[in-house]
C-alpha cells in the first residue's frame, strides 16, 4: 500500500475561542487531484495552510510522504503553493519569476533560465520570458505562477482558489489545462475552491468541509449522486430535499430524500410519481428550471433546451423519475469525524 502524499491526523486549529478546524483526519493519495470544497469559513483553506506550513495545528499531526511535518516551516516541506493573487514579482521578467526558486538555491543563471524556459513551454507560454507580469493577461499570469511553483519539482502542489479571479470562459479553459497538466506530471495536486463545478469537473476525489469538519470524502460522482449528509446534498449541485410524507413515500420510509432536478422528466398522467402546478420558471440557456408545487412538496425540475415548449405558470404537469433517482439521507447525521 502506498504511503499517502499528505495525511492529516485528527488536526484541530483554534483561533482564540473559534475552532476553525475540528478534528479533521484525511489521507490524500500520491498523484491524486484532491479538492477541498466548502463555503467561506468552512476550514478548507486553513487545512491547505496546515499542509503548506503557513499554519500550525493546535493539536494533531501533518504528514507529507510519511514524514511528520507538523512543526516544519514551509521551506522545509516538499510542497509549493499557488495563490489566487499569483504573488508574482512585478519588477522581474517572467523568466526570472519562474526561476526564482532555483536562484535562491544558488543554481547558475544559465541553468535556471533553461529550466524556466522548459517550464514556460510546459504551461504553453514559450516566448514570453522577457515580458513583465503586467504585460500578461490574467490567465497567462496564472500559468506563470504555476510554472514558478512547479520548477522546484514538489511532491505536492497546493492551489488556493487559483482560478477565482478569472472570468468564466477563461476559468473553464484553465480547469481543463490544470487537469491535463496534473495528469501529465503525476504530481499530487491539492486544490481549494468554493466552486462546486470546479470540484466536480477536475477532481479525482473531493473532501466537503462544513464548520471546520469533513462532511464527506469521495469521488465526484459519489459526492454528487450519493451525498452522505443534508449539507453535502444542498451545497453540491441543485437539490430537491424532501421531508416527511413525501420522503417516506418516494424513498421507502426515509425521513429525508434527495432528488436532483435533472433526474425528473415531464410526461403523461399515467404512471406519474407526482403531479403539480408550475409555480415559477428560470431560464438558464441550456435548460429552464421549473418550480412545481406538488402539494406536500415543491420540486425543481430542469427542462432541457429543445425538449419542447416550457409549461406556463399555473399549468398542471406530471413528473416521472426512476427509482434509483431518489437517494435517502439520514437527516440527523452531522459531519464525519
Amino acid at each position: 500500500m502506498h504511503t499517502p502524499a499528505v495525511a492529516l491526523e485528527d488536526v484541530v486549529v483554534d483561533f482564540g475561542e473559534v475552532r476553525a478546524v475540528d478534528g479533521v483526519s484525511l489521507e490524500i493519495r500520491p498523484g491524486e487531484f484532491f479538492t477541498l470544497l466548502g463555503p467561506s469559513g468552512s476550514g478548507k483553506t486553513t487545512c491547505l495552510r496546515l499542509i503548506g506550513g503557513f499554519q500550525y495545528p493546535s493539536s494533531g499531526h501533518v504528514r507529507i510522504a510519511g514524514v511528520d511535518a507538523t512543526a516544519l516551516p514551509p521551506y522545509a516541506r516538499d510542497v509549493n503553493t499557488v495563490f489566487q493573487d499569483y504573488a508574482l514579482f512585478p519588477h522581474m521578467s517572467v523568466r526570472d519569476n519562474v526561476a526564482y526558486g532555483p536562484m535562491v538555491r544558488g543554481v547558475p543563471k544559465a541553468q535556471r533560465h533553461a529550466q524556466a524556459e522548459r517550464l514556460l513551454a510546459l504551461v504553453q507560454l514559450s516566448g514570453v520570458g522577457d515580458r513583465r507580469p503586467s504585460q500578461l493577461s490574467g490567465g497567462q499570469r496564472q500559468r506563470v505562477a504555476l510554472a514558478r511553483a512547479l520548477i522546484n519539482e514538489p511532491k505536492v502542489l497546493l492551489l488556493d482558489e487559483p482560478l477565482g479571479a478569472l472570468d468564466l470562459k477563461l476559468r473553464e479553459q484553465m480547469q481543463l489545462e490544470l487537469k491535463a497538466l496534473q495528469q501529465r506530471l503525476g504530481i499530487t495536486f491539492v486544490f481549494v475552491t468554493h466552486d462546486q463545478h470546479e470540484a466536480l469537473s477536475m477532481s479525482d476525489r473531493i473532501g466537503v468541509f462544513n464548520r471546520g469538519r469533513l462532511e464527506q470524502v469521495g469521488p465526484p460522482r459519489e459526492v454528487y449522486e450519493r451525498p452522505a449528509t443534508r449539507f453535502v446534498a444542498e451545497f453540491v449541485g441543485a437539490a430537491n430535499l424532501v421531508d416527511g410524507a413525501a420522503a417516506a413515500r418516494w424513498a421507502d420510509g426515509a425521513s429525508c430524500a434527495l432528488l436532483r432536478p435533472e433526474r425528473i422528466i415531464l410526461g403523461e398522467a399515467a404512471g406519474a410519481r407526482a403531479s403539480g402546478q408550475v409555480a415559477a420558471a428560470q431560464y438558464y440557456g441550456s435548460f429552464t428550471r421549473l418550480a412545481i408545487d406538488c402539494g406536500d412538496a415543491t420540486l425543481e425540475v430542469d427542462r432541457p433546451g429543445g425538449a419542447g415548449p416550457v409549461p406556463a405558470a399555473g399549468e398542471t404537469v406530471h413528473l416521472h423519475w426512476s427509482g434509483d433517482a431518489v437517494h435517502p439521507i439520514d437527516a440527523g447525521r452531522g459531519a464525519a469525524r
